[in-house]
């Protein structure tokens, strides 16, 4: 049986870090984003689409707090001005 990839607050966490934003361990989704937000480059802010494309359009399963601390917090820091 085939067990769907699933994208808790760590695994999240650690997708993060690996685009270079510091992340500190045990932080909630939520946190996760508002600290990915902090000091938005147009670098980092591409990075971070990409990413949230990947997650939303991949075949993960997102658990809700992190599917929400995206659409909440990082969504709309993302949208182009």
């Amino acid at each position: 049986m085939m067990h769907a990839d699933l994208i808790d607050q760590e695994d999240f966490r650690e997708r993060l870090v690996a685009l270079g934003i510091s992340v500190p361990p045990g932080v909630t989704a939520e946190q996760a984003c508002e600290q990915a937000v902090t000091g938005l480059s147009p670098e980092r802010a591409v990075a971070l689409r990409r990413l949230v494309e990947e997650l939303l359009g991949g075949s993960a399963t997102l658990l809700p707090n992190v599917r929400e601390a995206i659409s909440r917090t990082l969504l709309p820091a993302l949208v182009p001005r």
